[in-house]
């Protein structure tokens, strides 16, 4: 497989340094991307840059992913508009645990000559000096150089115009020199001769090169990934309750799952090709299939499917299906209470919630009651109004039609406190007995 022509079909390559093509053609090369552990867990934004290791590693050559112990006590300025918060050393090494983690599902550590490798820039350096680094790395890289990286013009023409009143700190700033340390120390203690990482990090990364052509007059490349952006141009990876995390504990599979699913048409055509390992063939099947059928989001449902897969399990993915599912109308009432709990949660987010005392409950006397006065008219404002829809079959609890408005109140709670309302086709209410 050629790794540039693989990535340009699949829209994934925006630049590359000349003789990148040919280091590759040349036999097995390393090649390695970093990632800040800023947070425990990678997100989907981060997965796309994953992808570009994936993709390396079936290329035939060696992936190694740098997890940034050291840089994550500073913060890359590149495309941040404001400082980030520095962390402590405990949290970086929990985030570090839990990225490897996450690593581990996409890249083969057991593969021989090309395993993928996880290393730590702390390890290099917790031992370096301040004034060691200044003799040894600062020299050999000029203020005007540095200066003249989009990262940093960006940052001080933003403070020119009064959008940020503390400017860009000297740690910041220095930020382009420990990262090129870094590329300069896996070429001479790890044979690296490839850096990739998304476009934004072009700046950073052509210092690495510019480094080690300046300390050991060695020729080292650096390959970029398009930045995977949403329509208005801002990062992808974000829903509106926040980040999609790789970490289930963060992003539910139910709702990682729902991300996927409720993408664009164009999103979707677009995202197949940077999350899949579909084939070409195999992605324009799906396209042909989708276009016969745009309803039926055979495109989405795709992506999706692969996606939550190789981030959860085929467990994970069945379950978010089958919790989809009961939002429109399918499952029954054994399907509402095979959920675990917080995926029952997960699905019914989004709806009306509304809480019951239990006392309340044990004495009510009727459905059409528990709907309209018991649960503070939020289902019906009436009782009457109630009567009349279960007359007329459109009233649910727990999945099961309700047919007489008199009936007492004997529903199995699920989790032994929850019970699903639906009114109507689309209107559904999650009443929590407590």
């Amino acid at each position: 497989m050629n790794l540039i022509e693989e990535l340009r079909w699949r829209g994934m390559l925006h630049d590359f340094m000349p003789g990148t093509e040919e280091q590759l053609a040349s036999g097995m090369t390393s090649g390695y991307i970093g990632f800040d552990p800023t947070a425990t867990s990678l997100h989907i934004g981060n997965l796309a840059t994953i992808m570009l290791l994936v993709h390396l590693q079936r290329a035939g050559h060696k992936p190694i992913a740098l997890v940034g112990g050291a840089t994550g006590m500073i913060g890359d300025p590149s495309g941040k508009s404001a400082e980030r918060n520095l962390l402590d050393e405990a949290t970086l090494q929990a985030n570090q645990q839990g990225i490897k983690a996450q690593l581990e599902k996409f890249l083969d550590f057991n593969s021989g000559a090309n395993s993928a490798e996880i290393v730590n820039n702390y390890d290099w350096f917790k031992e370096f000096s301040f004034l060691g680094f200044l003799r040894e790395v600062g020299k050999h890289l000029t203020v005007n150089y540095m200066m003249a990286k989009d990262s940093v013009k960006k940052r001080i023409s933003a403070d020119e115009e009064g959008d940020r009143a503390e400017g860009l700190s000297f740690t910041e700033f220095s930020y382009q020199l420990i990262q090129g340390y870094d590329f300069y120390h896996l070429y001479k203690y790890k044979n690296v001769r490839l850096q990739m990482g998304a476009s934004d990090q072009w700046g950073n990364i052509t210092t690495g090169t510019e480094l080690i052509r300046r300390i050991d007059g060695g020729k080292a490349f650096a390959l970029v990934g398009k930045l995977v952006t949403k329509a208005d141009g801002t990062k992808f990876g974000k829903s509106e309750g926040g980040n999609v995390w790789l970490d289930p504990e963060l992003t539910s599979p139910y709702k990682f799952y729902q991300f996927w699913l409720n993408l664009s048409d164009e999103e979707a055509q677009k995202l197949i090709k940077v999350y899949t390992l579909l084939s070409e063939q195999e992605i324009e099947s799906i396209y042909e299939e989708h276009k016969s059928a745009p309803h039926l989001r055979a495109l989405q449902k795709a992506l999706a499917k692969d996606v939550t897969i190789r981030v959860h399990s085929e467990e994970a993915y069945m379950a978010a299906v089958e919790a989809s599912e009961i939002l429109f109308g399918k499952g029954d009432l054994a399907t509402l209470k095979g959920l675990k709990e917080d995926v029952l949660l997960s699905v019914f987010e989004g709806v009306p919630q509304i809480e019951v005392a239990a006392t309340a409950y044990e004495q009510t006397g009727t459905v059409s009651d528990l709907l309209s006065d018991v649960t503070g008219g939020q289902v019906f404002e009436s009782k009457g109004e109630a009567k009349r829809m279960i007359k007329n079959g459109g009233v649910s609890i727990n999945r099961e039609k309700v047919l007489n408005p008199d009936d007492a109140v004997a529903f199995d709670l699920l989790q032994q406190k929850y019970l699903v309302v639906q009114k109507g086709k689309k209107n559904y209410y999650l009443i929590t007995v407590k």
